[in-house]
């Protein structure tokens, strides 16, 4: 395992993390179309993650371990703002998961987002939208009736346990920023 480059992935993703909380803690996560502190983020870890892939190739398991390996998923998920270099991922992980080198749940992300976004049904129903009254819901899905067969598939829980884990991450963005407001008003 090549520990350096663990290391480097797994910082990438902590800071990922790190910032989209402080926009979720501080209410302002949503507020805007792609909230220009994780935007610098991403950008930042596409440009770095690039480089490894040319190097290295998809950084797998037995390179850079299991938590290395969900790190460089995560960053390649967030590389929003390079769909073509998300297709050619989802290709190399592909590769990997069927060599055993990356998880199936990865390669389900992944397909769905890249569908999604070329305004295509998604496959596994991992990607969601939220409603203007607050309501979270999965966009469109190609097979709805087999939907949960093919994300247990791929080592994924219900589409109904996930539209509930994403419901209540949004029930908390939106009362941080209701907080936020209230606080506003008070200081006035």
């Amino acid at each position: 395992m090549n520990k350096e480059l663990h290391d480097e992935l797994i910082s990438m993703k902590q800071e990922d993390q790190r910032v989209l909380q402080e926009l979720v803690d501080n209410g302002e996560l949503g507020t805007v179309e792609y909230h220009p502190r994780i935007k610098v983020v991403h950008e930042r870890n596409n440009a770095r993650i690039k480089q490894i892939i040319e190097q290295h190739g998809w950084p797998g398991i037995s390179l850079v371990g299991k938590e290395g390996a969900d790190a460089a998923w995560l960053i390649v998920q967030h590389a929003v703002l390079d769909t073509e270099f998300m297709g050619v991922c989802l290709e190399l992980l592909g590769e990997a998961v069927r060599s055993g080198e990356a998880e199936g749940r990865h390669l389900a992300y992944l397909q769905d987002r890249v569908l999604t976004m070329s305004g295509r049904p998604q496959i596994y129903g991992t990607q969601h939208d939220v409603d203007v009254h607050g309501t979270a819901f999965p966009l469109p899905i190609g097979n709805p009736i087999e939907v949960d067969n093919l994300r247990r598939e791929m080592g994924l829980g219900t589409l109904a346990e996930a539209t509930k884990r994403i419901q209540e991450r949004e029930n908390t963005i939106r009362r941080n920023r209701e907080a936020d407001r209230s606080d506003t008003d008070i200081a006035r």
